[in-house]
């Protein structure tokens, strides 16, 4: 897999000066606060940041659903709790890290699902830590 190529000048759009309340409405104000480069936000360093697609449900509790677009960074040491992308026996998953003693090191963030449990002998690297997760809300078409 390439890494992420910056092709051209960087995309930057304005920020509101008030966040958008997901609860009860509130007046809301029409001034911009700064400018915000996507590409700052999102990439930290180009050359170890990969998109993959995600596939199944194991990590819906996480906020992460079959269809979204993860960010990864291969340059970051994984932190406990972090989603990780975890290569198992030639495998790729995305999985939440569990550094601290016991139990399992990679775990499902879906309640309805078994926990994740390692083969004995099973070769595990972990590829990269997920930064961010993207969703499209409005799919393309009439």
């Amino acid at each position: 897999m390439a890494p992420l190529r910056l092709v051209g000048t960087k995309l930057v759009l304005p920020l509101a000066l008030h966040s958008v309340c997901a609860g009860f409405p509130s007046p809301a104000d029409d001034y911009l606060d700064e400018n915000i480069d996507l590409t700052r936000l999102l990439i930290v360093n180009p050359p170890a940041t990969f998109l993959w697609r995600v596939e199944g449900k194991s990590m819906i509790d996480a906020g992460i659903f079959p269809g979204d677009l993860v960010v990864v960074d291969r340059s970051l040491e994984p932190r406990h709790g972090d989603a990780v992308i975890a290569i198992v026996n030639g495998e790729r998953s995305i999985k939440r890290i569990n550094l601290r003693g016991g139990g399992e090191l990679l775990q499902c963030a879906n309640r309805r699902m078994p926990p994740f449990v390692l083969p004995e002998c099973a070769e595990v690297e972990i590829w990269g830590v997920v930064t961010w997760c993207l969703r499209g809300l409005r799919r393309a078409g009439p």
